[in-house]
């Protein structure tokens, strides 16, 4: 939803605007360099965004199955009852 908004935005950043005062006219045309190179490093930038997400994802959910693991290891504990019985004879 967001790139729908952002697209106007880039486009008109490729516009080259040129006013003709002796004709009196406006003229606006769209460099397709300009264009391709702002959508291609928009891609890249997004790559890299999601690239950091996922690492990122990865690593706490890698300390939270530590934190897991230690919690269960430190919770493992054996206890051991001897029972002792006398004999009176």
């Amino acid at each position: 939803m967001r790139m729908i908004l952002i697209l106007p935005v880039l486009l008109l950043g490729a516009c080259q605007v040129s006013k003709d005062d002796a004709n009196n006219t406006v003229s606006v045309t769209l460099n397709e360099d300009v264009a391709a190179n702002t959508a291609a490093d928009v891609g890249n930038t997004v790559e890299n965004v999601a690239s950091d997400v996922g690492n990122e994802a990865k690593e706490t959910g890698d300390k939270i199955s530590n934190r897991v693991d230690a919690d269960n290891t430190s919770s493992n504990t054996t206890t051991t009852t001897t029972t002792t019985t006398t004999n009176k004879n």
